[in-house]
């Protein structure tokens, strides 16, 4: 499951709308899957800057060249066992815990941190929040803290917290954390609204008066565009000096968006079109049904055909199912954004 949500910038907003500054707030839940090339050994080893050997494929994960790591910190379970302490044998057990080629291996939460706070306090709120999350699931979770770009956004503080699928136990790695997985659980509903809980507590802490509002501009009652979050492929252009590219093509994008709103608008009233005429021949039909003579009558046998209960009796052939592709990123893409 890929999920991405809406950041508000920073500045102040009218008092038609707010009377305080608002701090940059995102989350996003991820999950790496096997399905989609990727490793836990290797998101771990590629946020947390380190090299890794996974076990399982014999392959190497070396990143300790990689820059922008403020700091990379293990938050365990009170009963996890000794060898969990270690990186490298936490991730290559995850992933020996799944015997699935298409498995789902761990779960991400990436978070902006605000930068009206200190480096300190920002490691003690992305702490914060991954204990939170360790102690309601039980999972383990590693996370890293990366520093905004040389020449990026230079309030894109944030944090990685990648979390291990299955709860962790004594014995090892046990049963799955399927709660967040299924949407009717509402549970990441539920940590959207607590991290938004827990930063502000940290900002008042910190004598900021900023805030952050986990919830939509709709809901917020804020009439405006939300801005574009930019993705690995299209940082990546950025850098390399396509502004224009990237501009170009966003333009193209609301213009096939606006052609396909308007061909919706074109046939819907084509589609009102035809039942007006429709309604008007209906008495017409019936009359001409009544002057046929009864020999021109005759039974149909639908005793071969299927009705429509009846397909639905078999979802798999009365049902298509889409599944979304799956992206793999580049070693291209960003710092700020995983590419494993």
């Amino acid at each position: 499951m890929q999920t991405s949500f809406a950041r508000g910038p920073s500045g102040t907003y009218s008092k038609a709308f707010l009377e305080f500054d608002m701090a940059i707030y995102h989350l996003s839940v991820k999950t790496i899957s096997r399905a989609a090339g990727r490793s836990a050994t290797a998101a771990a080893a590629y946020r947390s800057g380190c090299v890794i050997g996974d076990f399982r494929t014999g392959e190497i994960f070396d990143y300790r060249r990689k820059r922008g790591i403020d700091s990379a910190d293990l938050v365990l379970p009170s009963n996890a066992p000794k060898w969990a302490s270690d990186r490298s044998a936490l991730w290559n057990a995850a992933e020996t815990a799944e015997t699935r080629t298409n498995s789902t291996v761990a779960r991400e939460f990436e978070i902006a941190l605000p930068e009206e706070l200190s480096a300190d306090e920002r490691k003690r709120l992305a702490l914060h929040f991954a204990r939170e999350i360790v102690a309601r699931h039980g999972c383990a979770a590693d996370v890293a803290i990366h520093s905004p770009r040389k020449n990026g956004d230079h309030r894109n503080h944030h944090a990685h917290i990648l979390c291990s699928t299955r709860r962790l136990t004594s014995q090892g790695f046990g049963e799955k954390t399927r709660e967040l997985d299924e949407r009717k659980s509402l549970e990441i509903v539920r940590w959207r609204k607590r991290f938004a809980e827990i930063q502000n507590a940290y900002l008042r802490e910190s004598g900021s008066v900023s805030a952050v509002d986990h919830r939509s501009l709709e809901m917020q009652g804020i009439h405006r565009q939300p801005t574009t979050h930019n993705g690995p492929a299209v940082t990546a252009i950025l850098r390399r000096g396509g502004r224009s590219f990237v501009e170009q093509a966003r333009a193209n994008a609301r213009l096939e968006e606006a052609a396909f709103h308007s061909a919706l608008q074109h046939q819907s009233i084509e589609i009102a079109n035809q039942i007006i005429i429709l309604s008007t021949d209906i008495p017409s039909a019936i009359a001409m049904r009544n002057q046929l003579p009864a020999t021109s009558l005759h039974a149909v046998d639908h005793s071969d055909s299927f009705t429509f209960d009846e397909m639905n009796d078999n979802p798999e052939e009365s049902e298509q199912i889409y599944r979304p592709c799956c992206l793999l990123y580049t070693s291209d893409a960003a710092d700020d954004t995983p590419c494993v």
